[in-house]
């Protein structure tokens, strides 16, 4: 693979502040040793299997050089009104998943006898396409990755049935070379393909990828309603060591590092999942697993290493609000899109796709107040 975007990243970073990512956001734990070895005037790589390149640290007390990258952070933009922040904002929104017939092959889909099937991606879809209007109002140029549940991607599984059987281990019945090839292709081919859209088309100041949570509900046909409901929302870092061992991986973490992306996606991400709580009123979800570690000044946001939030080149809001077998969410979905409020166990609530798209405009309309209005 090609690495010389890293000739450009001398003097990017001093190496307090090359640690600093490196072991608070992307590889807490030395997980990156062994192949990041960092000196005291630059930072040794290992770019294959045997070859490393050096990158040159800027001086502590220096500037540093700006680095290369198309995105833009809010204290770039220039100045803008109360009344819209957003301004000249490119904003790429990914509806997360897929809907309609796709969603049984993802498993992000439940129904509960006859009534209103649950679907994430027609959820996600349904959340952008109110989202889209209501930050083209405070100024963004908006962009939808999908518009439809029709998958961004060209591939289908029996595209990728070659792929599913060379990485299956063991033997290769027709069951799993499906949903292996099935895998590859929600999982991997179409998250990539909306990557091409951010990186190379649209070219955004920021994604905001939009998605529900879940607990396990058993069979999609018998699933079981579950008490709890939560929010957290998620920036990239916090890798394993083994996911480091991959020159793709490796190259993808270093280019987000490089460009300083934590430096506008965390406060971005802390504005928009505080007003989304506001809005819920639901209690931040918890990790006790390894690979997602909490991080900022809020109990809502982690660092966790997925496809999405590592393939696009831009600031990542990665939003997991609700529990989607949960009863009340469950209850809510029953209830339909509608105007202003209905009551929900004695309670008022909007809809919940109404109540979601309000709750990440308000937050967004936070940051860029505070970063672009001048008092």
């Amino acid at each position: 693979m090609d690495w010389g975007w890293l000739r450009a990243c001398d003097g990017v970073l001093s190496r307090s502040q090359f640690v600093e990512l490196l072991e608070g956001m992307y590889a807490p734990g030395g997980a990156a040793a062994g192949c990041v070895e960092v000196g005291e005037r630059s930072v040794r790589i290992r770019t294959g299997d045997d070859t490393w390149t050096e990158v040159a640290f800027a001086q502590e007390s220096g500037p540093t050089k700006a680095p290369e990258r198309f995105w833009r952070a809010a204290s770039e933009m220039g100045a803008a009104t109360r009344e819209r922040p957003l301004k000249g904002v490119r904003i790429a929104i990914d509806p997360g998943h897929l809907g309609g017939d796709w969603a049984k092959m993802e498993g992000r889909f439940f129904q509960m006898g006859r009534s209103r099937p649950v679907r994430e991606g027609d959820l996600t879809l349904a959340v952008a396409k109110k989202l889209k209007p209501q930050l083209e109002k405070l100024g963004a140029e908006v962009q939808l990755l999908r518009a439809s549940n029709r998958p961004v991607t060209s591939d289908r599984p029996k595209d990728l049935r070659d792929a599913a059987i060379a990485e299956i281990k063991g033997s290769p019945t027709p069951e799993r070379i499906q949903t292996q090839s099935e895998l590859f292709f929600y999982r991997i081919s179409e998250i990539r393909a909306r990557a091409q859209q951010v990186n190379q088309r649209w070219k955004p100041d920021l994604v905001l990828c939009l998605h529900f949570n879940a607990e396990e509900w058993g069979e999609p046909e018998h699933p079981q309603l579950q008490p709890r409901n939560h929010l957290h929302a998620l920036v990239n870092g916090c890798y394993g060591a083994k996911e480091l061992e991959w020159d793709d991986v490796r190259s993808e973490m270093l280019v987000q590092l490089f460009e300083r992306t934590t430096a506008e996606a965390l406060p971005l991400t802390e504005a928009v999942v505080g007003a989304l709580a506001e809005e819920t009123g639901l209690p931040p979800f918890t990790y006790f697993s390894p690979n997602a570690r909490r991080v900022g000044c809020t109990a809502y946001v982690y660092a966790r290493n997925l496809l999405a939030n590592r393939l696009y080149r831009a600031p990542v809001v990665f939003l997991e609000p609700y529990v989607m077998n949960s009863e009340p969410v469950w209850k809510r979905v029953q209830m339909g899109d509608y105007s202003g409020e209905k009551l929900l166990d004695g309670v008022p609530r909007k809809s919940l796709t109404n109540e979601y798209a309000s709750g990440v405009t308000e937050g967004l309309a936070r940051y860029y107040r505070k970063v672009r209005v001048k008092s």
